[in-house]
Order: structure tokens, then C-alpha cells, then sequence
């Protein structure tokens, strides 16, 4: 059940982030601020939901063979990497704009969006392929 939950909150996140694109561009500010924070809160229950599932549960093995194996492992593997280069970037993205330096936080901005979504998307795509190929 949680990893369905897991995958889910991922999905959830990506959507805020691409509905508060959306809205930024639109110059949308108050729509474009709940759903970035809408997007960072879902990512946090994502992150406490995976970390209980894999403390109580382990780790599931991919049982796909040959080169769905391969993309399967690229997949995660750039996914895990860059979720992790990632979070000092939403947190710095984050703090630059509640502290309303808007200037600072669009420019880090362009690099924490395509980032995030990569993320968002990949773990949704992780979680298809570990439980339902």
C-alpha cells in the first residue's frame, strides 16, 4: 500500500509544481506560491512515507531481465542521484522566496523546476516499472 502511496504523493508533487509553473508564467503569484508549497509538502510526506516503507519493509528487487533491466537501473539510478542533488536546491529555491528575494529565487528557480519534475517523474515511473512490469 505505501509504495502505491509513495508513487501517488510523487504524481501529486509533480502537478502542483507544473500547475505553479503555469502560474508564475501567468504571473498568477498567490496560485503559483500554493502550489510550490503544496508541491514541497506532498514531497515531505512522499520522503516520511518512503522512509517508514523502506525501514519496515526493505528494499523490493526488480525482477525484469534484460534491457528493461538496463533502463529500468538508469532510470533509478539518475533519479536517486539527482533527488538528492536536488534538495538543497528546492530548500535554497524555497527560503529565497519566502524571504521574498524574487530575483534570486527565479534564477535558481530555472534549475530547481526541470530538476524536481525529473524527479517527480522518474519515482512515478520507478514505482511502474518495480510493481508492475
Amino acid at each position: 500500500m505505501l509504495p502505491t502511496l509513495n508513487a501517488i504523493l510523487n504524481a501529486t508533487s509533480g502537478i502542483f509544481l507544473f500547475a505553479g509553473y503555469r502560474f508564475i508564467r501567468r504571473k498568477r503569484i498567490k496560485q503559483h506560491k500554493f502550489c510550490m508549497l503544496a508541491a514541497v509538502t506532498t514531497s515531505i510526506l512522499f520522503f516520511i512515507s518512503y522512509l517508514y516503507y523502506h525501514y519496515h519493509a526493505g528494499s523490493k528487487p526488480f525482477t525484469g531481465q534484460g534491457p528493461i533491466r538496463t533502463i529500468y537501473f538508469i532510470i533509478l539510478i539518475s533519479h536517486t542521484i539527482l533527488a538528492v542533488i536536488n534538495v538543497p536546491f528546492v530548500i535554497i529555491t524555497l527560503t529565497r522566496a519566502l524571504k521574498e528575494k524574487f530575483d534570486q529565487h527565479a534564477r535558481i528557480a530555472r534549475w530547481t523546476f526541470p530538476l524536481w519534475m525529473y524527479v517527480s517523474i522518474t519515482g512515478v515511473i520507478v514505482y511502474l516499472m518495480l510493481y508492475h512490469f
